[in-house]
């Protein structure tokens, strides 16, 4: 029996490089298996095998987006493999980013299946989940024991040619069919609302989205005495980002002394924003954080003090989870600093 062939594309920490400090490794590929590529190996069976592996540094798949692409692309043709595997990414935005990129890329231009893993608030879902099979899994690789054998599985049933469904095989909704029902959709309707109200167990048609709620906060009732900070998801960060901001995804936010400083020059200050064309933000910082104009209203008396920190990340692709945490931290920083409003600016 002719075993199917697999390509599998990984990062550079999964391959064994090294974490963040190699995430800048160019992609190169071999003809074995790496990685996690042993579990996949498992749960195929007599089936499949993966005939070559590909990798890339995280950072340099998103910061060189599309020649990375074409090179990574190049290396899995050379393989002519019948279908790719890339991740799990689990709750990696980065990670998360490139699989989608790939497994896209795989399906559209090179016309054979793909399918990648990631948490539901990988922003990678979000993106290419209408171009690829993506398998939802824990936010963290404690899951890759549960999350290989479902990927594997849908990867087997693809090969196979037989029909597939995200009820069936777990993977996200990819796009709607259209088809005609022995019932209206009203009446349908009534009858989810019916089951609703007597509390049984109903299946909707079209889920949808879930935001937060955030009630606004109590107006200032006089500016003249408020200590106002400012906070940045715009990249804002003095010249040479020295801690090392991710241009997207970002994995962490920076702190950063405003005391005795009344405008952001070119010199001191650019963007580490991987999102926006950086040129008129690193001609003049303040058009993202205004700290020019703030002092001028502060030396004016229209607000009583300026916070001496300003607090910067980049939005770019940033998990969800992520932009929560770093804004629950910051805020509490902010509070214990007598901080009574902030100007929070984007891009």
């Amino acid at each position: 029996m002719t075993k199917f062939k697999v390509v599998h594309y990984i990062n550079q920490f999964y391959a064994g490089i090294g974490g963040e400090e190699k995430a800048d490794i160019q992609p190169f590929s071999e003809a074995k298996v790496v990685g996690p590529g042993l579990a996949y190996m498992n749960s195929f069976g007599d089936e499949a095998e993966i005939i070559g592996t590909v990798v890339c540094g995280d950072s340099f798949f998103n910061e060189n987006l599309d020649s990375a692409k074409k090179d990574v692309l190049d290396r899995i043709k050379q393989f002519e493999p019948d279908i790719v595997v890339a991740g799990p990414a689990f709750n990696a935005g980065r990670y998360g980013i490139a699989c989608g990129e790939v497994a896209q890329a795989v399906m559209t231009e090179l016309g054979i299946p793909a399918v990648t893993g990631m948490y539901e608030e990988n922003p990678g879902v979000e993106m290419y989940k209408k171009g690829a099979y993506i398998v939802p899994t824990r936010n963290s690789a404690a899951g890759m024991r549960k999350a290989v054998p479902v990927i594997a599985n849908l990867a087997l049933k693809l090969l196979r040619k037989e029909q597939v469904s995200p009820e069936a095989d777990n993977y996200f909704v990819r796009y709607r069919k259209n088809f005609q029902d022995e019932k209206r959709g009203s009446a349908r309707a009534v009858e989810m609302l019916v089951k609703k109200v007597n509390d049984q167990e109903f299946t909707t048609e079209f889920p949808m989205p879930e935001f937060d709620n955030v009630a606004p906060a109590t107006a200032i009732s006089d500016l003249s005495k408020a200590r106002i900070a400012l906070v940045t998801s715009g990249g804002i960060v003095p010249k040479g980002n020295p801690d090392r901001i991710e241009s997207s995804s970002a994995s962490k936010y920076g702190t950063y002394s405003i005391e005795n400083i009344d405008t952001l020059s070119a010199d001191s200050y650019e963007t580490a924003h991987g999102g926006y064309d950086p040129v008129y933000a690193n001609q003049d910082p303040n058009r993202v954080l205004p700290l020019d104009i703030v002092r001028e209203m502060e030396q004016e008396g229209l607000i009583g003090s300026l916070h001496n920190y300003f607090y910067t990340t980049v939005g770019n692709g940033t998990a969800v989870a992520n932009a929560k945490k770093y804004a629950a931290e910051i805020a509490q920083k902010l509070l214990a600093d007598g901080v009574d409003a902030v100007i929070l600016t984007s891009t």
